[in-house]
């Protein structure tokens, strides 16, 4: 049975420019993945930094999301290349690689992510759900393509090589992340002090300047907006656990 290459339908938007609306997925099930898909997002972020994923439950998430219109983004927890090539060929498309600071190692995750010969990602064939076991007749041909590169800025040396990092060939996307910046920079647990604000916002504007996709989380509408005026194009605005946690929380104190 043939099957259709799979879209990469969040790269497609962030080229655009069209404004995309995340949350992070930290409880790592995919019951509450698929809950998830159901609410509307336009794309959700399986946590494998901070949340207590593994390549199955991983994989999970991907199968339970698959039959949604939501776009799936998977968030690495290193650099790992055999982890990169793992969760490639479980079915991620889009990724996004946390604590880049060097156009080096920009130019590596490029790599890791690519089919030779301009890459180095393993060819693992039908034994992959990426490949629906040999199902994709044409996988080989159009992954690279279909893959999104998302790699994030979140500390003062990453923000110190961010023209190099961005305009590195490969890197599809720039992420911001205020919170371990605002740590790196001295003010941990204030990602919205003004001075790491306004280097959110030059980032932000120079990323947009260069002509690659930027995002931020931020958990302020009227902020979004602004970012937004600014260039950034998608967000992270919430966390599945945050919204568990406050939702059980205000049904308790309204009772």
């Amino acid at each position: 049975m043939a099957l259709a290459m799979s879209v990469n339908h969040f790269k497609k938007a962030a080229q655009a420019g069209d404004r995309q609306l995340g949350a992070f997925m930290a409880l790592a099930d995919p019951v509450s993945a698929e809950l998830m898909a159901t609410t509307g997002f336009d794309w959700l972020l399986i946590d494998g930094e901070h949340g207590p994923n593994d390549i199955k439950s991983v994989m999970g998430q991907l199968q339970a999301l698959a039959a949604y219109p939501v776009n799936a983004v998977v968030r690495m927890q290193d650099h790992n290349v055999a982890d990169i090539k793992r969760v490639l060929d479980v079915g991620g498309q889009t990724l996004l690689i946390p604590m880049v600071e060097s156009a080096e190692q920009a130019q590596q995750l490029v790599q890791a992510v690519q089919y030779p010969p301009k890459g180095v990602r393993g060819m693992g064939g039908g034994l992959t759900r990426a490949t629906r076991w040999g199902s994709i007749q044409n996988y080989l041909e159009k992954a690279d393509e279909n893959i999104c590169l998302i790699l994030q800025l979140e500390s003062p040396e990453g923000i110190a090589e961010l023209d190099a990092i961005t305009n590195t060939d490969g890197v599809d996307a720039i992420f911001i992340g205020p919170a371990d910046l605002a740590a790196a920079m001295g003010h941990i647990g204030q990602p919205a002090h003004p001075e790491v604000h306004q280097i959110v916002e030059n980032a932000i504007k120079r990323i947009h300047a260069a002509g690659k996709p930027v995002g931020v989380y931020c958990g302020d509408s009227e902020q979004v907006k602004a970012y937004q005026k600014m260039g950034a194009s998608f967000f992270l605005i919430a966390a599945d656990t945050m919204l568990l946690k406050q939702a059980a929380g205000g049904l308790l104190k309204a009772f």
